[in-house]
């Protein structure tokens, strides 16, 4: 990136959002040239924070004119490298963007800017006796979790972030501001600008606002722990469960070695087996008969220890458990760094891809664990890699590309809900074949400059002179 450019784009975004809100500052742009994910850092050129839908779309204006890359930026919570500016650019943080602005309780909706966080806004839905349900373990943004196509323990009941969008504001390439869609619950009209837009990754344009769907917050909810003797039948009782047509609105799979990892962070005595962590809800009787049904399930396929929490501060502690099952790997082991991954197989297969999975990285001798939303046949393995050791890291590089493989012969995908990035698009041909050239069409035509978020998602050919 040309310092004169970056001097001058600086020079006029400074007239428009004052000094404090365009910075070259080092730590600034340095803490915009990481995510949560393993990838090598790269500080952006230079970051501003702008306020209103008509300031990013001045930013943008700005950033087109000089030809300089536009990276948008929320929590940077991400996995695959999203917002790491590799071809240098202005990063758009939209932190100071974060009102609620619009309540709509009898349509179920709310309008949000896009540095609203998840936390922040079921806290205020709570007055409301609602909730929004899309929970993918960090308090990110919600117009991260749109770029991403957001999902978590939740999805196997009210589905992906995708499921939640009515409408969103975007300020194109060229600056221009568009709406995806509109409040009404369906419609026939037009081309789905709404599930285009949701898990572009940045690539297509910047969210300024969102319209999501929320829900009502149930009547009653209960949790449960259950561990089985084998994945096999830890796998089973969920098909099972979901035929029975049970309504769930969690359900969780922990490995052996992973169970372990939860007893010595939360110092708790849960049997080292594979476990399914499971949440119901609904109206009192109705939910009294769900767990009813469950227990016979679960117990025909050999669950040989059901325990069932009823109140808060009991639920808390188990999903408490489940969720930090992370950092509690992260902390376990100083030094080392966490790479995550992230395939989704149908659930038939899923079984097999874990038992793969598992093998795999102990052949490997890497120190991993595995966790999924088995409801959705979405599985993760938690490594903690020595990013010093050059053969560690060919190892856990091996082992993606191993399970990757794995998911696409089964005609799953690469990656159920952290996005592409950077980290996944070796993938995307050979999971789109075809598919992917009208993926890179639509991206030229929207960005034919190529500015957004470059180099992630895809990587669009040149236009032949």
């Amino acid at each position: 990136m040309a310092v004169n450019s970056i001097g001058n784009l600086l020079e006029e975004l400074r007239e428009l959002l004052g000094e404090e809100r365009a910075t070259v500052n080092d730590t600034v742009r340095d803490l915009h040239g990481r995510d949560e994910s393993y990838h090598a850092v790269r500080p952006s050129d230079l970051v501003v924070f702008p306020e209103s839908t008509e300031e990013v779309a001045a930013v943008v204006k700005a950033a087109a004119r000089h030809r300089i890359p536009i990276v948008p930026f929320g929590l940077g919570s991400s996995l695959e490298g999203h917002v790491i500016p590799y071809d240098g650019g202005i990063t758009i943080d939209f932190s100071l963007m974060n009102q609620i602005l619009e309540i709509h309780e009898d349509d179920f909706l709310v309008r949000v800017q896009p540095g609203v966080t998840r936390t922040q806004l079921n806290k205020e839905l709570k007055k409301y006796g609602l909730f929004f349900s899309v929970d993918p373990g960090a308090d990110a943004t919600l117009g991260g979790m749109a770029a991403t196509n957001a999902s978590g323990t939740t999805t196997v009941k009210y589905g992906v972030m995708r499921d939640q969008v009515r409408d969103l504001e975007v300020v194109l390439a060229d600056g221009t501001v568009i709406h995806t869609g509109s409040l009404a619950a369906k419609s026939a009209s037009g081309l789905h600008l709404n599930g285009l837009f949701v898990g572009s990754e940045g690539t297509l344009g910047c969210f300024t606002e969102l319209t999501l769907r929320v829900y009502g917050i149930p009547e009653q909810i209960a949790a449960a722990r259950a561990s089985f003797p084998t994945i096999d039948a830890a796998v089973t009782a969920v098909v099972s469960i979901q035929q029975a047509g049970i309504p769930i609105s969690r359900v969780e799979l922990v490995d052996e070695p992973s169970m372990q990892q939860v007893n010595r962070h939360a110092g708790t005595g849960y049997p080292v087996k594979p476990t399914l962590f499971l949440e119901f809800s609904g109206n009192e009787a109705g939910l009294r008969q769900d767990i009813e049904f469950t227990e016979e399930i679960v117990s025909d396929l050999g669950c040989d220890n059901l325990e069932f929490e009823m109140d808060q501060e009991g639920m808390n502690r188990l999903w408490e458990a489940r969720h930090h099952l992370a950092y509690s790997y992260i902390h376990s082991h100083p030094g080392r760094k966490m790479m995550v991954t992230d395939v989704c197989v149908p659930i038939s297969e899923l079984a097999g891809a874990v038992h793969h999975a598992r093998e795999t990285v102990d052949n490997m001798g890497l120190i991993g664990g595995i966790t999924g939303h088995v409801g959705d046949g979405n599985f993760h393995i938690i490594l903690m890699i020595d990013m010093n050791n050059p053969d560690e890291v060919r190892k856990s590089d091996e082992l993606n590309e191993a399970i990757v493989s794995y998911a696409l012969d089964r005609n799953g995908t690469c990656t159920g809900e952290h996005g592409v990035g950077v980290g996944k698009l070796k993938y995307q041909a050979r999971e789109h074949g075809a598919a992917l050239g009208v993926m890179e069409t639509i991206k030229r035509a929207l960005d034919p400059e190529n500015l957004m978020n470059p180099g992630k998602l895809f990587n669009p050919p040149k236009e032949e002179n």
